[in-house]
């Protein structure tokens, strides 16, 4: 093995390093959240719709980063609560658009302001300039990941 193909110092890989950030952060949300009654998935849910109304629950799946299965859990339990409503057929094809009730709207706007205090408090360390570079440099690399993922060939008859 050569020296390029060892990870070496935990602490000097960069993925590592992010890892616990995002580990930190997924925590943090958490204890914010789950007085609301929210996991940081259906938080996440709550913020994508808050956005973008009528999302499917696939572009919800991929934009959340949770399988279809889950989010289909995670869209009957909002929808228990009263936050969102989905139609019971689809107009179009098989997608049910879903959107927030004034109810998914309160929580969201409750729940946004605990999560950006809890980024503020994670990244206070940062000036704002580097928030952004960070924030920009982050995006570049997650950009070109998708970009070099391999295309996967179908499958011969």
């Amino acid at each position: 093995m050569t020296q390029e193909e060892v990870v070496g110092d935990l602490d000097q890989s960069v993925g590592y390093v992010l890892k616990q950030v995002q580990a930190s952060l997924h925590a943090a949300m958490d204890e914010v959240l789950r007085p609301l009654g929210l996991t940081v998935a259906q938080y996440a849910c709550l913020e994508l719709l808050g956005q973008h109304p009528g999302l499917s629950n696939s572009d919800l799946a991929r934009h959340a980063f949770v399988t279809r299965q889950s989010m289909n859990v995670v869209l009957r339990r909002l929808q228990e609560r009263g936050l969102l409503t989905r139609p019971a057929h689809a107009a179009h094809g098989r997608a049910l658009p879903t959107e927030l009730t004034r109810a998914g709207q309160s929580t969201l706007r409750e729940a946004s302001v605990a999560v950006r205090a809890v980024e503020r408090r994670i990244f206070a360390p940062l000036s704002r300039e580097r928030q952004r570079r960070l924030r920009e440099d982050l995006a570049s690399c997650a950009a070109s990941a998708v970009a070099n993922q391999p295309v996967t060939q179908p499958r011969e008859p």
